[in-house]
């Protein structure tokens, strides 16, 4: 049987679990995979059922919520639409400039994070060295390239044009021309 292990740090293994498992419980019965625990040293195997697609959508889950995300988010991973990605700053930036570049991100009082979610429809979690994000897939990639800007060092504001413009796109590739006739 097909596994993979995953280290999750200490503080999200309990946001795994769940209150009374329910969460853990969700992931298998959707997925069809078993989950492991060792809450000792972190570590999560999940075993894959019969369902390839829902053995890479546990993993999925299992890494968001290790990254940060609330399970609520972290479970529309199981919708074939959504996908995750995630940056890791280290490969961005050094260790002296992490939190002010996190902080560039989040914005004053999480403003720049929060349009970044309602601009492009998707879940934001900064944690540890990494952002990641859960979304449909166009929103993203611009997701990804607005914050790619930002740890760049680019304007709020020259951001925000960037994101608006890119949803406008989005949207506009989305309409079904026939329903307009």
């Amino acid at each position: 049987m097909e596994s993979i292990e995953i280290k999750i740090p200490e503080d999200r293994i309990g946001v795994l679990i769940g209150k009374e498992g329910e969460v853990k419980k969700r992931i298998e019965s959707v997925t069809g995979c078993k989950i492991e625990i060792d809450s000792k040293n972190g570590v999560v195997k999940i075993k894959r059922g019969d369902d390839a697609i829902g053995y890479l959508k546990a993993r999925n889950v299992v890494d968001a919520i290790s990254k940060g995300f609330n399970p609520e988010i972290a479970l529309k991973l199981l919708d074939d639409d959504i996908i995750f990605e995630t940056i890791k700053l280290d490969e961005y930036v050094s260790p002296k400039s992490m939190e002010r570049v996190k902080g560039r991100i989040i914005g004053k009082g999480g403003k720049m994070r929060k349009l970044i979610e309602e601009t492009l429809n998707v879940h934001v979690s900064i944690y540890d060295k990494y952002v990641s994000i859960i979304g449909g897939i166009e929103f993203v990639q611009s997701a990804r390239e607005a914050i790619v800007m930002l740890i760049d060092g680019a304007q709020h504001s020259t951001v925000q044009k960037f994101m608006e413009r890119k949803k406008r796109e989005i949207n506009l590739r989305s309409l079904d021309w026939r329903d307009l006739s």
